[in-house]
């Protein structure tokens, strides 16, 4: 990136990636940017512990959207942007996840850029990288040569239809924001006749209180319900899911 952050004196804005929920998981950008922040606006999903990366004198500022309840607009997002860029110097848009994936990190910097606020992405690890924390790959030779990645609810509120697309592939499929439409997964995957795809949802992925489950594609909604698991989550679909079985089988078969 090539900035000093020790000193800046001018309009500035980042956009920062805060992981999928263990503060340990911040990039040393994301830190360094953090330090040096006048305001932090940070979403609902970002670690509170984070904020204590700031000085004491930066402000820090809830706008948080959380799924299907009350939420910050995202005009009034941009507005708070542009206020305190241009009064305080320095804004640090903190989200949880990758703010580039499903995150609308994109939006705000083509805001700020556009009203000529000096503008910069800090990539975050996605909330679907922390799979692999449980021993779920989101690829493996030979189980999945390729990903697609998914939001469950488009602008409208209506599952994306890449979803049908996806259910006839071999690859693994990360679903975004898909709680409230598990029945339509599961429904999709049936209809390709694949509704016994292993399936796995991870929810608060990295953290302490983390709850998952496994189990086939069409019996989604059913697992979600009997574990009592909700939004924040995402939900996992492929081979992939059990790899670590796949990889055991094929071992004992080598050398059967």
């Amino acid at each position: 990136m090539g900035i000093s952050l020790k000193k800046i004196d001018k309009p500035m804005f980042f956009v920062v990636g805060s992981g999928p929920g263990d503060p340990d998981l911040l990039t040393i950008k994301g830190f360094k940017v953090l330090e040096a922040a006048k305001v932090i606006l940070y979403d609902n999903l970002a670690c509170k512990e984070l904020l204590d990366i700031a000085s004491d004198d930066c402000e820090r500022i809830y706008v948080g959207k959380k799924p299907y309840g009350l939420c910050t607009s995202q005009e009034t997002i941009h507005q708070l942007i542009k206020h305190y860029a241009f009064t305080r110097g320095n804004v640090v848009r903190l989200k949880g996840g990758d703010p580039f994936i499903f995150g609308r990190g994109f939006e705000e910097i083509l805001f700020a850029r556009e009203h000529g606020i000096e503008s910069h992405y800090v990539p975050g690890i996605s909330s679907m990288q922390a799979s692999g924390l449980n021993d779920i790959p989101l690829t493996h030779r030979g189980v999945s040569e390729s990903i697609w990645i998914i939001t469950g609810t488009k602008k409208d509120g209506s599952l994306s239809s890449d979803l049908q697309l996806a259910a006839k592939s071999k690859a693994t499929v990360v679903i975004y924001m898909g709680m409230k439409k598990l029945t339509e997964i599961s429904a999709s995957y049936i209809m390709s006749g694949r509704g016994a795809v292993p399936a796995a949802i991870i929810q608060n992925a990295s953290m302490p209180h983390q709850k998952q489950i496994v189990c086939e594609v069409k019996d989604l909604s059913q697992a979600a319900m009997d574990s009592g698991l909700s939004h924040p989550a995402i939900i996992i679909i492929g081979d992939v899911v059990k790899a670590a079985e796949f990889v055991a089988a094929q071992e004992a078969h080598k050398y059967a």
